[in-house]
């Protein structure tokens, strides 16, 4: 079981995160890449997604990527990285090559990543930090592909998923390649979740544009105060919800797969409506513990 030692605990809580090496065994890293070469095998590619829009069409580009993006919370939905389609529409690499991500309710709709997500080892984690009724917000496979994948910028993962109170946002991000200073590993400021969150992303009306606003400005960042963290295969690292971190682009010849899920203590917590994801009558955040 994969409970935390309480220095281990002291870590996560001084620093915002935490590496657990060999979390996954490389038999269960294979399992779910090969699941998702499935997938991706028989994605359908939405209209939207193949078509070049001209200038006086790019509202209604924006409405749709953003209904696509908006309604997928629980769905399973394939999000590709720039410049991957031709005027026509067609895929201009493999289309394995082109994808950025999947998600965002893989831990919902897909055996294989459900099994995961509610495996024993991550019940036993989030019990021993001390979670009480812990839910699954959301889920992604990330691809960070050989020389497409991009920069991710700092950021807060609860600038997007935040709560009331703060601190109850948990991220959960599996290492199924290694992931290393050449394609992208993530880079962290240690400490810095105890600083609150510098903005909120806020979901702006249905049919409005701008789609989205900010509460507050992400401020200046020391690139000397971010550590990278690379990993090996079946690596986990805990992420706080508040915890400063990046990861560089993708500049090799080798992908960074990685699945991830957010954990939320829905004990004693608002969720806020102006997120981005909310809970569906379809799909309610499912409970972690089973």
């Amino acid at each position: 079981m994969a409970c935390l030692s309480s220095s281990q605990l002291q870590k996560f809580q001084e620093d915002g995160f935490l590496v657990l090496d060999g979390f996954l065994s490389a038999d269960e890293c294979v399992a779910m890449q090969q699941r998702i070469g499935e997938l991706v095998a028989n994605m359908d590619v939405p209209l939207h997604c193949r078509t070049i829009f001209s200038t006086q069409d790019e509202q209604l580009k924006v409405l749709d990527n953003r209904d696509y993006f908006w309604n997928s919370g629980d769905k399973i939905r394939f999000f590709f990285e720039k410049g991957v389609f031709d005027e026509k529409g067609d895929f201009l690499v493999p289309p394995e090559k082109s994808i950025n991500k999947i998600g965002h309710a893989l831990h919902a709709h897909d055996p294989v990543f459900r099994s995961v997500t509610h495996s024993p080892k991550v019940q036993a984690l989030a019990k021993s930090l001390g979670l009480q009724m812990p839910v699954v917000v959301q889920s992604m496979y990330i691809f960070k592909q050989p020389h497409l994948g991009g920069e991710v910028t700092p950021h807060q993962d609860a600038t997007f998923l935040y709560t009331e109170p703060l601190g109850r946002l948990l991220g959960i991000w599996i290492a199924l390649e290694d992931a290393t200073l050449e394609n992208g590993c993530l880079w962290f400021i240690p400490g810095s979740h105890t600083s609150g969150v510098s903005r909120r992303l806020i979901r702006a009306p249905a049919g409005s544009i701008p789609v989205t606003s900010f509460l507050g400005s992400e401020p200046a960042r020391d690139n000397s105060l971010f550590v990278p963290t690379p990993v090996r295969r079946g690596a986990l690292i805990l992420i706080h919800g508040e915890v400063v971190h990046k990861s560089e682009q993708n500049l090799s010849d080798r992908s960074r797969h990685a699945y991830t899920f957010h954990l939320l203590e829905a004990l004693g917590t608002v969720w806020s409506p102006e997120n981005w994801l909310q809970p569906t009558a379809e799909l309610p955040f499912p409970p972690l513990y089973t």
